[in-house]
């Protein structure tokens, strides 16, 4: 059965009030479109989380455990496990826990920032080969490379690049996702593109529309928010 919904969010920690503090209020805009984007994965029976890890195909239950304090905000953890996510699953289980998809069953997976095409486009196709009616969480980020301020300096091809992605979730434009090449990304230090890359693989066997939430560079890096149904 094909992917029902899917969502792709960012995963700056910036997005937890208690990490931004006094300036939580500057990623208010973005906080609600990921909220939005993931409140229509709640019809679904199941959902899977999709983010960059150590390794590929790791997979973890919904209970496994995060800790925002390395970030500032030791209070604020996520699961009842060990603290074992990534960043990447640790953000998207944050949100999920702020929106209406909260409760649903729940299993994340990684997949390596700098894994193959076709790596990510086999996680893909594993994870919607199954016969529930599954929604997809990935998170990613786009380039970090937009303005003389961001993380690395400014990258001449950034914003096209992301440009590119932009359009392609606007769309749910698999073939324009698959197409993005791995070099490039790895230079724009663009962390979202072998999640995309298993967003492509997963969907590739049946149309969507695709609604783009939001597209900015707040702090440099591009931030991405997209909702496919």
């Amino acid at each position: 059965m094909p992917i029902v919904s899917a969502a792709v969010c960012p995963h700056p920690p910036l997005l937890v009030p208690a990490v931004a503090g006094g300036a939580a209020a500057e990623l208010d805009v973005l906080r609600a479109a990921c909220l939005t984007a993931i409140d229509q994965l709640a019809d679904a029976d199941a959902l899977v989380i999709v983010g960059a890890g150590a390794t590929t195909g790791t997979q973890y239950e919904s209970s496994a455990g995060g800790s925002f304090g390395p970030y500032g905000a030791p209070s604020v953890r996520v699961g009842s496990g060990l603290a074992v996510l990534p960043l990447s699953l640790m953000m998207g289980s944050w949100l999920v826990s702020q929106s209406k998809a909260a409760g649903l069953p729940t299993v994340l997976r990684t997949v390596s920032a700098d894994e193959s095409l076709s790596g990510c486009l086999e996680l893909g196709q594993e994870i919607a080969a199954g016969n529930d009616r599954l929604a997809l969480l990935v998170m990613g980020d786009g380039s970090a490379r937009r303005s003389e301020h961001s993380p690395v300096h400014l990258h001449p091809r950034a914003e096209i690049f992301d440009s590119t992605v932009a359009a392609a979730l606007s769309l749910a434009d698999t073939t324009t996702l698959a197409a993005l090449d791995p070099e490039l990304a790895s230079e724009l230090k663009a962390a979202g593109r072998a999640p995309w890359q298993v967003l492509a693989g997963a969907t590739a066997s049946a149309s969507y529309r695709g609604e783009l939430l939001y597209h900015a560079a707040p702090y440099g890096v591009g931030y991405f928010v997209a909702a496919w149904s």
